[in-house]
C-alpha cells in the first residue's frame, strides 16, 4: 500500500532531472503519472522505469507552452487513469542575461514556459475539479524559486515569473479551497541539474524547444556558492523531489496557499 494508492497526478517536464525524480516517487507510492518532456526519448524513458517498478505511467510528449497543450495533457489524464488528483506544475528552464542585454523574446519565453503554461493547466484541470467532487483532499504543487523570493543577477524574466507562479499559488489556494484542493508551492535554491552542473566551458549550450540555451556553473562560482550553502553542495534532484512528495501526501490536508523554500538554509 502507497501513501498515493488510486491517486492521478500531472507532472509536466518529467522526462528529466526534478521532474523525473517527482515522478518516480509519486509513481513509487501508488500514483499513475501522466509524464511530460518536451522530448519523446526522456518521457518515454521515465514511463517504462515507471512500469518496470510496478507502477503506472503513460508519457504525453509536447511543449506545455503550446497552444492546446493544457487541455491535451488534463485529459491525458482523464482519458488513460479515470481521474485527476494531483498536479505538478514542474517544467521550466532559464534564459539569463542583464536587463539592457534582454530582449522580448527571452522575456517572452521565459515568462510563457515558467508562468502562463501552469496558468493554463490550472485553468484547464478546473472544469473537472468541479465537476468531480471528492471525498478526499486533490493536491497542486506549483514549482518556484529563490530567483522569485529573492531576486537574481541576471534573471529579471525567470525572477519575474517565478515570482508570479507564488503569487497564482495563494490566489488559486482562495479560489479552489471549495473543491478540496491544496495549492502550494516549492522554491529551490540550487539543485544540481543539466542546467547548473559544473562545467568549466563558457559556452556550453543546450539545445531546449529550438533555442540553444547557455547552461552550466563555473567551477569557482560553484566553490564560492558551496560555502553559503549550510551543507556544502548543492541539493539532489531526488531531495528535491522529496518536498513535492510532503505536499501531495494527505498528512498535509491543511497546508495551503504556502511556499516552501527548498535551500537547505542557504538564504
Amino acid at each position: 500500500m502507497g501513501t498515493l494508492d488510486g491517486k492521478v497526478a500531472l507532472v509536466s517536464g518529467s522526462g528529466r532531472g526534478i521532474g523525473r525524480e517527482i515522478a518516480l516517487k509519486l509513481a513509487s507510492e501508488g500514483a499513475a503519472v501522466v509524464v511530460n518532456d518536451l522530448d519523446p526519448e526522456p518521457a518515454t524513458q521515465t514511463e517504462q522505469d515507471i512500469k518496470a517498478a510496478g507502477g503506472q505511467a503513460v508519457a504525453c510528449v509536447g511543449s506545455v507552452s503550446d497552444d492546446g497543450f493544457a487541455e491535451r495533457f488534463v485529459n491525458t489524464a482523464v482519458e488513460s487513469f479515470g481521474g485527476l488528483d494531483i498536479i505538478v506544475n514542474n517544467a521550466g528552464y532559464t534564459w539569463d542575461t542583464v536587463i539592457q542585454k534582454m530582449t522580448d523574446e527571452q522575456w517572452d519565453t521565459i515568462l510563457d514556459v515558467n508562468l502562463k503554461a501552469p496558468f493554463r493547466i490550472l485553468r484547464a484541470a478546473q472544469p473537472y475539479i468541479k465537476a468531480n467532487p471528492t471525498d478526499y483532499h486533490r493536491k497542486v504543487v506549483n514549482i518556484s524559486s529563490t530567483s522569485g523570493f529573492y531576486g537574481n543577477a541576471g534573471q529579471a524574466n525567470y525572477g519575474s515569473a517565478k515570482a508570479g507562479v507564488i503569487g497564482l499559488t495563494k490566489t488559486l489556494a482562495k479560489e479552489w479551497g471549495r473543491y478540496k484542493v491544496n495549492v502550494n508551492a516549492v522554491a529551490y535554491g540550487f539543485i544540481v541539474t543539466r542546467m547548473t552542473e559544473v562545467t568549466a566551458e563558457t559556452n556550453t549550450t543546450l539545445n531546449i524547444d529550438g533555442r540553444d540555451i547557455r547552461v552550466g556553473v563555473n567551477p569557482d562560482r560553484m566553490a564560492a556558492m558551496a560555502t553559503t550553502i549550510p551543507f556544502g553542495r548543492g541539493g539532489t534532484p531526488k531531495e528535491a523531489a522529496g518536498a513535492v512528495y510532503l505536499l501531495c501526501t494527505p498528512e498535509s490536508d491543511y497546508v495551503n496557499s504556502q511556499c516552501l523554500v527548498v535551500d537547505a538554509g542557504r538564504v
